[in-house]
């Protein structure tokens, strides 16, 4: 019995008439590995995601935030910008993040317990941990 296949070494490559011919990269994923399971990488991901702790304020901070709050309330016609740093919980796992923003109050909405800010911003006032602004400065340094 002969290997070298001389018998059909010239032949022309067959071409179906029924199928569309396949392309290379059809053909390529063919042979690429099998993902047993899927979503597995993305729970590792998840997994290793860190989270900040919430940090509980004592009553001094609070009374602090609570009085800046009160001082935008009594000023919101003069369109205060203020920097507020508060927690924004995660939606997926314990803890959260927390997030500073910088912005010009529009209201405080005292019944839903949030500060708007006139860019969209909402922030729950139990989520606000300070609130900085050129407003405080001027009374922060009359007590000095």
């Amino acid at each position: 019995m002969s290997r070298d296949y001389s018998d059909i070494i010239n032949l022309p490559h067959h071409v179906s008439e029924n199928r569309p011919h396949m392309s290379m990269l059809d053909r390529a994923a063919q042979f690429s590995p099998f993902a047993a399971l899927t979503g597995y990488d993305t729970a590792v991901q998840e997994t290793a995601r860190l989270t900040d702790q919430r940090v509980e304020l004592d009553d001094a901070q609070k009374q602090k935030i609570s009085e800046r709050l009160n001082l935008l309330q009594e000023n919101l016609a003069a369109a205060p910008v203020i920097e507020v740093t508060y927690f924004v919980p995660d939606e997926h796992k314990a803890g959260g993040a927390y997030c500073t923003v910088a912005g010009t109050v529009k209201k405080i909405d005292a019944s839903q317990r949030l500060v708007a800010l006139t860019d969209g911003t909402n922030i729950p006032i139990e989520e606000i941990v300070d609130v900085d602004g050129a407003i405080f400065q001027t009374i922060d340094d009359s007590f000095a």
